[in-house]
């Protein structure tokens, strides 16, 4: 398996989403007992089997409010029957989230308040089963709260040892820029944004994470489950992948490994012969050539994410 560096911490090149198991959207794996076993599990397995080490999930994947934590509770048990040595298991790095809340009603919301942070980055430490989680991300940004405010409570979180690196998610160029500077050199390891051949606004994210040495975690690297139809059918990325010997969906992460060594895919695979194709687009040697076709007949844009929306204001 190939590698890549994040922070201090050296992972397989392609990571685990691993929210589709515990999401009722996507009818998870995770949520029935029987299938927990006979299915979820197997394939958790499978994809540590393959060398993946890069494992990633947030406290806000569950299927219901009151659930809340699931998937983290899952990827501890899935890593802990993982028929390996401990040696093995331990450069398993599993990276989790937090910074969206979820009331009874499915009332979602944001918080980036200090004590939230704290009480979540514990809460989750403690579904895991570590002492210190190897790599927690701001999920989201709190538009109550000022954005240099919540740069320093992320921080706190690393101060305080409940957090071993320290990542952010969905943030624009400017902030994660700003971000790192209010961080110092080498704080900041990773960011996790919304990424994919329908969905091309951060490009010049990726131009501040060369920049910095950071980590580019693209999330729905596919385009999400319900949007997979942009690169399969007619499109260039089922006749660039049967070039390739390649199912489109296996292209599209070489593709986007193609834009920048930064990048390391988190697709969401739940059955083994998925996770089997998306490791097989580490040997894809796309070339310039059809990098270049394949930009040129992306699917249209989406729209800009809401997930960025609102943005919070500046200190004055």
């Amino acid at each position: 398996m190939k590698q890549h560096q994040l922070g201090h911490n050296q992972v397989s090149k392609i990571g685990l989403g691993c929210m589709n198991v515990s999401w009722i959207f996507t009818n998870g794996s995770a949520l029935d007992p029987v299938r927990r076993v006979e299915e979820a599990l197997p394939a958790f397995h499978a994809a540590l089997d393959a060398g993946i080490t890069f494992l990633d999930t947030a406290d806000i994947y569950a299927p219901t409010w009151d659930a809340f934590g699931h998937n983290e509770i899952f990827v501890a048990e899935a890593l802990r029957t993982w028929s390996a040595t401990k040696e093995q298991k331990d450069k398993v790095v599993i990276a989790t989230k937090a910074g969206i809340t979820r009331r009874p009603g499915e009332v979602w919301g944001r918080s980036a308040n200090l004590d939230y942070l704290l009480r979540a980055a514990e809460a989750s430490a403690g579904r895991l089963g570590v002492d210190k989680i190897a790599l927690w991300q701001h999920h989201r940004q709190d538009p109550s709260l000022h954005f240099e405010t919540q740069v320093e409570n992320i921080l706190v979180l690393k101060e305080r040892g409940i957090i071993d690196q320290l990542g952010v998610s969905n943030y624009d160029a400017k902030q994660l820029q700003q971000a790192v500077e209010m961080a110092g050199p080498g704080v900041i390891v990773s960011v996790q944004n919304e990424f994919s051949p329908k969905y091309r606004f951060d490009l010049d994210v990726l131009e501040v994470c060369e920049k910095n040495n950071i980590t580019f975690l693209p999330w729905s690297p596919l385009g999400g489950a319900r949007e997979k139809s942009v690169i399969s059918g007619s499109s260039a990325f089922e006749e660039i992948g049967a070039k390739y010997g390649a199912s489109p969906f296996a292209l599209t992460l070489a593709w986007l490994m193609k834009h920048s060594e930064t990048i390391l895919p988190i697709p969401g695979p739940t059955r083994p012969e998925t996770i089997k194709d998306c490791v097989s687009a580490l040997e894809i040697n796309l070339s310039d050539e059809d990098f270049a076709y394949l930009n040129e007949n992306l699917p249209p844009q989406a729209e800009y994410s809401q997930e960025l929306l609102p943005k919070p204001a500046h200190r004055a």
